[in-house]
């Protein structure tokens, strides 16, 4: 196979295991959530990539908001001390808000290349003749 002719990878299983987005061997990530400068097995270099705060947003919105309600919910009914809190609601808001933050930032990443995203521009009147063809 020639490093020209990639077969595409689904997004989903690269991106969760933190792999490659074009070979699927090669490690994605350098640290927790630092992206590597390019994959140790076919060489893609990785500055393509800008998930933003994509991981996050999906993190808070599915993680930290039903933590939050929780912990509201065990306030109003129970009016727990402090320390309640300490031992339920923040082990819950930890482990559904930092374990999940690198899988979606691979599945961004990874999604960004198989579709080719990239920054959108305008095209003004005239240019979509001349970028069509």
């Amino acid at each position: 196979m020639s490093k020209e002719n990639w077969p595409p990878l689904s997004p989903i299983r690269t991106g969760l295991r933190g792999r490659c987005p074009r070979c699927g061997k090669g490690h994605l990530f350098k640290g927790f959530l630092k992206l590597a400068d390019r994959c140790e097995a076919c060489g893609l270099d990785y500055s393509f990539a800008d998930p933003a705060d994509g991981p996050a947003f999906f993190v808070i919105t599915f993680g930290c908001l039903p933590s939050v309600i929780f912990a509201l919910w065990l306030e109003v009914a129970y009016q727990a001390p402090y320390w309640i809190h300490l031992f339920t609601t923040f082990p819950i808001l930890l482990l559904t808000c930092i374990p999940p933050l690198r899988p979606l930032k691979g599945w961004i990443v990874n999604s960004q290349f198989f579709y080719k995203a990239e920054e959108g521009r305008l095209i003004r009147a005239g240019e979509s003749d001349r970028a069509a063809g």
